[in-house]
């Protein structure tokens, strides 16, 4: 029989949910695990009194992350129903193999390291970012950090289900990527093997990507693979010690909904109070870090002129 990719038959709408039961849980099955390395190293930093962990971050963490695998079985379903809906469309539809889940992670991981950049550059996709961003401790409970609107950010992976992966493949390598984040928020592996350095996102490299300090803003974007910042010149290596945290950090740190809304409540805020389109249009999607300084320029401003008032 030769041997044919390509032109695989139409999934039927009506058998939906036996394509979703076919779908591995792979998040869901990794859940103990993950808490189980979690107990480990939050016993392990208590003993050896590093400041690894904080009470109401840890707490927030929990919650956020709670919060966010109700919100993706939620939503599942409808995602499914979009993916199934643009396989069916394209005449170059992928048979399912499992072989292809390597080409796919590939594909998906670099259009994950554009998403993940963006989130950084437009205020209005940092929004749905800076929850990752706000511990002000590193360690794995971080990685349950997931905003729970940020599946809005489905809109830059739709090329790679444009591409014809059989939706199996596709949610498949959403999963693995999502799980492959976990284990580089720790402090305890430092250094691995250059090559491992040079090729993957591994905790090293992860750390520079949550520093506040400005070598490290905007830095290391690679969620599996580093090499896309080697090739689009956002790569820094770790030299200095992480300062862990955004450049204005949060109070309400165990508020879950204050976690995952005070950004979007702000960014809502200064576009009603700024005059004229342009100047909304950069409050929404200007830069974190050109707003910021923009906020602190007229803050001086207002000091100034109070001073001079007086």
């Amino acid at each position: 029989m030769p041997f044919s990719l390509f032109g695989a038959d139409k999934i039927s709408l009506e058998s939906i949910n036996s394509v979703e039961k076919s779908i591995p849980n792979i998040i869901l099955w990794a859940v103990p695990v993950m808490l189980f390395f979690t107990v480990i190293e939050m016993v392990v930093a208590y003993y050896q009194e590093h400041d690894f962990y904080d009470k109401k971050e840890t707490i927030g963490s929990v919650l956020v992350g709670l919060g966010n695998l109700v919100v993706s079985a939620a939503i599942k379903l409808a995602l499914l129903y979009l993916c199934v809906w643009i396989y069916n469309a394209l005449p170059w539809r992928m048979e399912f193999q499992w072989w292809t889940l390597i080409p796919c992670y590939i594909i998906y991981d670099f259009f994950s390291y554009w998403a993940h950049r963006v989130s950084h550059e437009q205020r209005f996709w940092w929004a749905t970012h800076v929850v990752h961003h706000s511990g002000e401790h590193y360690n794995l409970t971080v990685s349950y950090r997931l905003s729970w609107i940020q599946h809005i950010k489905i809109i830059f992976f739709l090329p790679v289900a444009f591409m014809g992966f059989h939706p199996i493949i596709f949610f498949v390598t959403n999963q693995i990527a999502v799980l492959f984040q976990f284990w580089v928020h720790t402090e305890y592996i430092r250094r691995m093997p250059s090559w491992v350095e040079y090729i993957f996102a591994t905790p090293s490299n992860h750390r520079v990507h949550h520093g506040s300090q400005e070598q490290y803003i905007d830095k290391n974007y690679g969620a599996t693979f580093i090499f896309w910042d080697r090739i689009f010149g956002t790569f820094e290596p770790e030299v200095e010690p992480v300062i862990y945290g955004i450049t204005t950090n949060i109070p309400n740190k165990a508020n879950p909904l204050f976690i995952n809304f005070h950004e979007v409540a702000d960014m809502i805020n200064d576009v009603k109070q700024a005059r004229g389109f342009r100047k909304k249009m950069f409050y929404m999607f200007g830069s974190p870090v050109a707003i910021a300084e923009e906020k602190k320029r007229l803050e001086v401003k207002e000091t100034a002129e109070e001073q001079v008032t007086v």
